[in-house]
């Protein structure tokens, strides 16, 4: 089930230090970041295998998300807000800021056969 945690973030004059470390529930073997996002939908599928952590790391996004049992939607509007997904979280990003960049932090190498584009039915 899709569940956000606080990331560890130090703050002074000098600004704020966010720390991702020993708070993911997996090791990490891919990261990737989407911006520049027009008003499209991005993701719209969950995983056979696949942990991932998102981030926000500038601007703001909604991720929907539907785990077969129930649907959430989750804004990531600050850097040290971080949402795990499970593999069976379908999940789709949307509304987008203009500046948004969205870190994304996967369990898994990138593997076609692991992705399931197909959602829930109820």
């Amino acid at each position: 089930m899709a569940h956000l945690i606080s990331l560890n973030t130090h703050i002074d004059k000098r600004g704020n230090l966010t720390v991702v470390e020993k708070v993911l529930p997996f090791d990490i073997k891919r990261v990737f970041y989407i911006y520049g996002v027009d008003d499209s939908k991005r993701g719209g599928h969950r995983h056979h295998k696949t942990i991932q952590a998102a981030v926000c790391i500038k601007g703001k996004c909604k991720i929907f998300n539907d785990d077969n049992k129930t649907t959430d939607v989750f804004e990531l509007d600050s850097p040290s807000k971080c949402l795990i997904l499970d593999p069976e979280d379908w999940h789709e990003m949307y509304d987008f800021s203009e500046d948004a960049i969205l870190m994304v932090f996967a369990s898994e190498y990138f593997d076609k056969q692991d992705y399931i584009y197909q959602p829930y039915t109820k």
